[in-house]
This record gives structure tokens, C-alpha cells and sequence, in this order.
């Protein structure tokens, strides 16, 4: 569960739990005898070895210094006993009595571990330092984890200056001995067992693209990080099938006059769509306001043009931290009215215009049509939301039974926030982030909505949520959950069967308000 008291999502504090969230997810899975053993047990071990080597090069020489000498030494005792057990369970296998019971032994000292740190340890050393202290620790506790060995070191020295000496040298071993043992090709799988086959082997052709931790790095490395999307080419590959884009009538990137100055927006005209004007959809792509940028996500908008018959444009909105929120709120709403005015120009019709978008595209859809409604301007005739955020809080069981869902996690969605609202006062609170905090009575003039969500999600419980929320305010929804499958998989028609599902769920649902449009709203 969450801290039990306010935090930040880049503190310290905060991203400490994010990674003790996630092994203990880990470890009930290996309790409860699902999922791939070896697997999990490689997963916890690289988380791990890079978190406590970042507490013991960040964590506990702040510590010291605050006054927690006992505390901080503590700490590293018992990062002593997992390191050994950790060298144990790599160096044997699953069933294996060793194995099991090193692996009891570890989840029994962790559990310890994080019930001290979180109940006691933290809480205190946050009231000796203050917030801004937090945040900047926070800072560092990732730029230690991008330079931590990837495996647990017994024999090294546990503090700071050792650390600072041998880590880079270590680093570089384990990264060879990762290579060599293929232990990296399953880093960045989901071994829950959780999925579907076909979803399963997406995660599998990402994990085997080696893409380092997206929650560690600096948003200008995580960018060039393989994606989802680089996944389902993989496996198209692999099936030995065409990885060409699903064929449209046209694209054409365009540039339109945007708050910040000129934005890019790509439109995409259906097959065989004739000569009548065509309904539009703004559909905006995910990305968690950092990551990703409208070619990540063309699968999703080729597939909505075709669909639905309609044109889809998507826009290139700034990303943070260059452009912080709210400035890609502020485009995607100058896009939606830029729409409106030139909608005769791209061939549609005006008063068939939806939105729609996945993950915080699918929370800046709402957001728009919000913005919309209280400046009395036309809404969308109809939304689509798929698997959106609608609070910048941790809300609901998912985020403890998906925190180590992948390809988004728990402390991918921290790394996210954190840069997304830097230097931004009240950011978790404003309504077009905390739309679970908007009223019914702004709720209640929203176009009908789709929510789709999907099990394996953090954001599960907080878009089904949502969907209550504009349900008790009398707004026409549906929502559904597709079990097996995980965050971003609605882009993945070409090789996932309840992708495909899902986007013609959506079709359906844009194509029946079309026909019906609420020009009036």
C-alpha cells in the first residue's frame, strides 16, 4: 500500500515504497506458486541489488547525517543478509532446497525490512530533513540506481565512498555476466502469469529487446528505449509477417498555430471513405506526459480511421520536463478547436467531431471536454477513454496488484509524475489530473464515454472509477475491463486478438454516436 502519510511521487520516501511495492508483489506471486519461478526470482534480485545499493549511496549517509546513525546501520545489516541470500538463489534452482529456503529466508528479512523502514525509519527521517530535502534525495536515489551493479555484492563495501569507488567497475561485470546468462532478455518481462499467451509474448518481445528501466533513467534516455509498439513489430517479425502500417487512404503531417508556438498534428483519412464529409476523432496518445509521441501510438489511429470511417488527427503536444503540465493539456484543447474551425478543410463534418486517447491521452480527452463545458463551447460527441488516469493519487487494489505489471509499473508511473509536474503548485489536485475529484454536476454534461481498462494496470481501478463517476452523474457509459492483457495493449491489433476486440469496441461506440450526433451539447 501507499505511505501512510503525504509524499511526492519523486521523494525519496516515495520511490523507496514504489520498489518495496513491487517485490512484494513478486513475492506473492512466488508464494502462491504462479508465474515463472526462475524469472520472478531475477526480477526481485536486480531490483534489489540497485535499490539497496542506491539506500546505502543516498539513503543512509542522509540518514547519518540527520542524526539516524543506529538506523542507517541497521539498514545495511540487513542489506547484508539479503545480498548473501540473493547470492544463493542466483547460484541455485527453483526447487532445489537451497533455493527454497534462501528464498524464504529473503522474503521473511524484506518483509522485516520494509515494515521498520516504512512504519518507522522514514517517516521520522522525513520530519528531521523536511520535503525539499526528500525531493532532492529523490534525485539522487535514481541516479544511484542507473549507476548500481546489477547483482548483489556480499564482499563489497556497503558504504558511500565504497560504493562511489567500485560501483562503476562492478556495473560493468555484471552487465556482461547479465549478457552472457540471458538473465537480461527477462528483465523487463511480466513472469506473472497473468497474461494471455499473446500478451505474454508482446512483454516477451520487449523484455528481449534488453530496454533498461524506464523509471531509473533520465527522460532523454528513456526515450530511446524500445516500446510497445517496437514490440509488435518484433513478434510480426518473428511470424514472419508484414510489418508495414496498416494501410489508409493518407497521412499528412501538418502544423497548426499552438500555445507554445507551432504544433505538429498527423491526420489520417480512412479506406474507401467517398466523397461525403467525414466525422472526425482527436485522438491522443499516451506516454505519461514524458514519454512516446504520435508515431508510437499510429497502429491505434490507422486502426480507429478504418474502424470507424472517420479522420483522426493526433497531435504532437509538448512533453515534460522541457514543457511542463499543463502544456500538453493546452495543446490537445487548441487542436480540438483548431478542428472545429477547419474542419471543412480536411473534408469532415464539423458536427461529428469525438476524442478520444489512451493512458494520459485518454485523461486529457476528459480534460478537454471539461474545459469545453465550462467555456460553453460545443462538446465532443462521444469519448473514448482507454485505461486513463483520473487521479494523481495511488487509488485502488491495482496499484498493489499490478505494481509490477509491465510494460507500466508502479514506480514508472512515479518517474512519470515526477517530471510531468516539477515545479508545479497543487499539480496532483488540479481537475484535469484529479478528475475523480470533479463534481457530478460538471460530470453530467460529458458526451457518452467508453472506458476500457485492462487487468495487468495500475490505473486499473482508477478508470473503472471514473466510469462510476459519470455513470452516477447520469452520463451514458460503458465500461470494460480486458482481462489477460496489460497497459498499452489497445495499439496491439495486428497480433493480439483482444486488441483488435477492444478497437472495435470503440468504433462501434464512436460510429453509433455519429449516427446520432449531440451537435446541441
Amino acid at each position: 500500500m501507499p505511505l501512510s502519510y503525504p509524499t511526492l511521487p519523486g521523494d525519496v520516501d516515495h520511490l523507496i515504497a514504489d520498489d518495496h511495492a513491487v517485490v512484494e508483489r513478486q513475492f506473492q506471486h512466488l508464494e502462491a506458486g504462479r508465474g515463472d519461478r526462475r524469472v520472478l526470482v531475477d526480477q526481485v534480485a536486480f531490483e534489489l541489488a540497485l535499490h539497496a545499493d542506491a539506500e546505502e549511496r543516498v539513503l543512509y549517509p542522509a540518514m547519518a547525517e540527520a542524526g539516524e546513525t543506529h538506523e542507517a546501520e541497521e539498514g545495511r545489516d540487513e542489506h547484508q543478509e539479503a545480498k548473501e541470500l540473493l547470492v544463493t538463489l542466483n547460484n541455485s534452482d527453483p526447487g532445489e532446497p537451497e533455493f527454497e529456503d534462501a528464498l524464504s529466508r529473503l522474503i521473511a528479512s524484506i518483509r522485516h525490512h520494509v515494515a521498520e523502514e516504512e512504519g518507522e525509519f522514514l517517516p521520522r527521517f522525513r520530519q528531521a530533513v523536511g520535503p525539499e530535502r526528500m525531493a532532492e534525495l529523490g534525485k539522487e536515489f535514481l541516479a544511484a540506481k542507473r549507476a548500481a551493479p546489477t547483482f548483489a555484492h556480499p564482499n563489497a563495501p556497503s558504504g558511500e565512498t565504497g560504493h562511489k569507488l567500485l560501483d562503476a567497475g562492478a556495473k560493468a561485470v555484471d552487465m556482461v555476466r547479465d549478457k552472457a546468462t540471458g538473465r537480461k532478455k527477462h528483465l523487463a518481462t511480466d513472469p506473472s502469469g497473468a497474461l494471455d499467451p499473446q500478451a505474454q509474448r508482446i512483454v516477451d518481445a520487449f523484455a528481449a529487446m534488453e530496454p533498461q528501466p524506464f523509471e531509473i533513467l533520465t527522460p532523454d534516455q528513456a526515450r530511446r528505449q524500445p516500446t510497445p509498439a517496437d514490440a509488435v513489430l518484433r513478434v510480426l517479425e518473428e511470424d514472419g509477417k508484414s510489418t508495414e502500417p496498416e494501410p489508409v487512404d493518407k497521412v499528412e503531417n501538418m502544423t497548426i498555430d499552438g500555445p507554445g508556438g507551432r504544433l505538429g498534428v498527423r491526420v489520417y483519412w480512412p479506406k474507401d471513405a467517398g466523397d461525403d464529409p467525414l466525422p472526425i476523432v482527436l485522438w491522443i496518445h499516451g506516454g505519461g506526459w514524458v514519454l512516446f509521441s504520435v508515431g508510437t501510438y499510429d497502429a491505434s489511429c490507422r486502426g480507429i480511421a478504418n474502424r470507424t470511417g472517420a479522420i483522426v488527427v493526433s497531435p504532437e503536444y509538448r512533453r515534460a520536463p522541457e514543457y511542463v503540465f499543463p502544456a500538453a493539456h493546452d495543446d490537445v484543447l487548441a487542436t480540438y478547436r483548431w478542428i472545429r474551425d477547419n474542419a471543412d478543410g480536411l473534408g469532415g463534418d464539423g458536427s461529428r467531431i469525438a476524442i478520444g486517447g489512451e493512458s494520459v491521452g485518454g485523461t486529457m480527452a476528459a480534460a478537454t471536454s471539461l474545459q469545453l463545458a465550462a467555456a460553453g463551447e460545443p462538446l465532443p460527441v462521444a469519448q473514448v477513454l482507454v485505461y486513463p488516469l483520473t487521479t494523481g493519487e495511488q487509488f485502488g487494489e491495482s496499484m498493489v496488484d499490478a505494481a509490477d505489471a509491465r510494460p507500466l509499473n508502479r514506480p514508472l508511473l512515479s518517474w512519470m509524475a515526477m517530471h510531468a509536474f516539477e515545479g508545479v503548485a497543487d499539480r496532483a489536485t488540479d481537475p484535469r489530473v484529479d478528475l475523480l475529484s470533479v463534481p457530478a454536476e460538471p460530470l453530467a454534461g460529458m458526451p457518452p464515454t467508453l472506458v476500457i481498462t485492462d487487468e495487468r494496470d495500475p490505473l486499473r481501478d482508477q478508470g473503472e472509477e471514473f466510469a462510476r463517476h459519470l455513470e452516477q452523474a447520469g452520463v451514458a457509459v460503458t465500461a470494460t475491463r480486458y482481462d489477460g492483457v496489460m497497459h498499452e495493449f489497445f495499439g496491439a491489433a495486428a497480433v493480439l486478438d483482444k486488441a483488435a476486440q477492444a478497437q472495435r469496441q470503440a468504433a462501434e461506440h464512436l460510429r453509433d454516436n455519429f449516427r446520432s450526433p449531440a451537435a446541441a451539447r
